[in-house]
């Protein structure tokens, strides 16, 4: 879901991070961190979830 209430806190998805790589957010606060940090200025930003693909349709049951 992406607005769950209960998201688990990463400066991924930090409103003062920004994402350098997969591995380091540059955040206005910290400086270069890595994604798994947590601090008080955690702010959530929807809009920086990326959503899971969906799963493909399987149609092989409409076959003949």
């Amino acid at each position: 879901m992406l607005f769950r209430k209960k998201m688990p806190r990463s400066c991924t998805y930090c409103k003062h991070g920004t994402a350098l790589n997969e591995e380091e957010v540059l955040c206005v606060k910290r400086g270069v961190v890595c994604v798994n940090r947590i601090c008080r200025k955690f702010t959530y930003d929807p809009c920086k979830r990326v959503p899971a693909k969906p799963k493909a349709a399987d149609f092989s049951k409409y076959d003949n």
